[in-house]
């Protein structure tokens, strides 16, 4: 039988680090012991009395139903807590949150409910390549905006107004930025909206790096008439350490959570009730658990430091998030070189910042989400190499 796949996937392909990940797979079926420094991942457990609440939830009888499409309403609360306590953002638990399967389907829950064949959609160059597989998805078309260094990384706003912005129904942003580790401040997301509200564009702002050794969280809703013009993704994944759990949210105007939830729940039927107990948990945890946490990953990003010296690459001792990002020797055509010699020489697999965009080609990224001994072992590795 020949049966083609539909047109919204031709142009779509098969996710980066699937495909990596199989080849290193293959590298460590014949021996090669292969240590990923790729993905962010996070090898750390969550809060010992998340894991506790879980367990005695699923332990009950009367919580393995089929649960609310809107989450639970203690779920609801506890995220609104959490937007008031560290954002300074007041929310309705009622209407304007939607908790998710994690953030990465909030993303592809926004491109479906609003674009079509036609719309256009900025997109960061280099960015999470999910923004673009999901605008494609939809049938929409993807127009990258490039980030640069030399504006660290920021949106350059009055560059993009000077492009043809007539189809443009939505833009992507995400600060902390993913891969760059680059912050945005209160001013940036003011122009954010201000720039939507002019051209009449829905700004879609992912946020799920803000804890990550970030001591001041940032979110677009602080601002004055954001929800107006603005969707907030957030997650779990990284500042709690369950990304396997998949859990998300959305936070928006109780018009667009209505408008996003008659796609959702068209797609699932909501979260098993033991998880969502166990992060309304996680969200209650005081401040302390994001300093333990920070100063954990302090401590690895020191170690990713001496990597990247070792290497020879440039990099801003300033950036947040999970990721360490750094500009490759100028010796190196781009940064798929560097990362395919550590992982034939060194066996060590490092991301190509190429993968992002093509803005991100001379860049490589290190994620933090590897304890400090293997973290020391990999740099014994590339020193190996180097020294060869």
């Amino acid at each position: 039988m020949n049966i083609e796949v539909a047109k919204r996937l031709q142009q779509t392909e098969e996710y980066y680090f699937s495909r990596k990940l199989r080849e290193i797979d293959e590298m460590n079926k014949a021996g090669a012991q292969v240590i990923n420094l790729g993905i962010g991942s996070p090898d750390l457990p969550p809060h010992p009395e998340v894991i506790q609440v879980l367990t005695e939830q699923a332990a009950q009888t009367n919580t393995h139903g089929y649960q609310n499409y809107k989450g639970s309403p203690v779920l609801r609360q506890a995220m609104a807590d959490w937007y008031s306590r560290y954002y300074g953002v007041i929310l309705n638990p009622t209407t304007e949150i939607l908790p998710l399967i994690g953030s990465k389907e909030g993303i592809v829950h926004i491109c479906m409910t609003y674009l079509q064949e036609g719309d256009e959609v900025l997109i960061p160059n280099p960015g999470y390549p999910a923004y673009t597989s999901a605008v494609k998805i939809s049938g929409a078309t993807a127009v990258p905006y490039d980030l640069t260094q030399d504006n660290n990384w920021l949106v350059d706003f009055e560059s993009i107004e000077k492009m043809d912005l007539s189809k443009v129904k939505m833009m992507w942003i995400n600060y902390p930025h993913m891969p760059t580790g680059a912050r945005a401040h209160r001013h940036f997301f003011e122009a954010a909206v201000a720039f939507g509200k002019k051209y009449n564009i829905l700004i879609c702002h992912d946020n799920p790096y803000s804890f990550i050794l970030n001591d001041h969280p940032e979110s677009i809703m602080a601002v004055e008439g954001a929800k107006e013009v603005s969707i907030e993704l957030n997650s779990l994944s990284k500042s709690s350490n369950m990304a396997g759990w998949r859990i998300g949210m959305l936070v928006a105007h109780e018009n667009r959570i209505n408008e996003i939830l008659r796609f959702k729940s068209n797609m699932d039927s909501g979260m098993f009730l033991p998880l969502q107990l166990a992060a309304a948990k996680a969200l209650n945890l005081d401040s302390s658990w994001y300093t333990q946490l920070n100063g954990e990953y302090s401590k690895r990003r020191e170690k990713v430091f001496h990597i990247m010296d070792l290497l020879g690459c440039k990099y801003d001792p300033d950036q947040v998030g999970l990721f360490v990002w750094a500009q490759v020797p100028e010796q190196y055509a781009d940064g798929y070189v560097l990362s395919d010699k550590t992982l034939y020489n060194a066996k060590v697999f490092i991301t190509p910042g190429g993968i992002f965009g093509n803005a991100g080609n001379n860049y490589i990224r290190i994620s933090l989400c590897a304890k400090t001994e293997v973290l020391d072992a990999a740099l014994n590795r590339i020193a190996s190499m180097i020294s060869e």
